[in-house]
């Protein structure tokens, strides 16, 4: 079994509900099973400031498939909520669903980038993951609560706990 942290986002149609409901399907995938969940945080927009500010959260989760594997089904998860892959990288979503960390894999191919190239960037990602692993060290060495208690919140809140 391999451990894969995921980042769950989305700010629109209902960001909340649409958290609970990827929550619930990546509970439901086979071989796999959902060990920590950490609180539902609001989070500014990267990028475009003229949208809705997200919702976020991070899982981690146990998992027998292969990185590319668990790719393909989160990818499925987020088409099935209706998600549009669009150019514009940092627009408003239905759901987004990334993997931060793959056990201690080092990866970069054209599909998938892990650790994900912007995790030691991004509050909504470094603040829930230290809740849930604040031991965790990155493939690098470094500590995930260390940057968490370095990076600036730029207004970070946490909204709920999700269960």
């Amino acid at each position: 079994m391999s451990l894969a942290y995921i980042g769950l986002g989305s700010n629109l149609s209902d960001p909340q509900a649409q958290i609970v409901a990827a929550l619930t399907k990546l509970r439901s995938l086979t071989n796999c099973s959902v060990e920590a969940v950490s609180s539902l945080y609001f989070s500014r927009p990267m990028g475009p400031q003229d949208q809705p500010d997200y919702m976020n959260a991070v899982i981690a989760l146990c998992t027998e498939l292969t990185p590319i594997e668990l790719l393909n089904q989160l990818q499925s998860i987020e088409n099935k909520a209706g998600r549009v892959r669009k150019d514009n990288r940092w627009g408003a979503r239905v759901l987004d669903l990334d993997i931060l960390l793959f056990d201690n894999l080092v990866m970069n191919t054209e599909r998938l980038i892990v650790p994900h190239y912007g995790l030691k960037l991004r509050e909504f990602v470094l603040l829930p993951l230290a809740e849930i692993a604040p031991n965790l060290n990155l493939p690098d060495g470094d500590n995930v609560l260390g940057l968490a208690n370095q990076i600036e919140k730029n207004g970070l809140k946490i909204h709920s706990q999700l269960s």
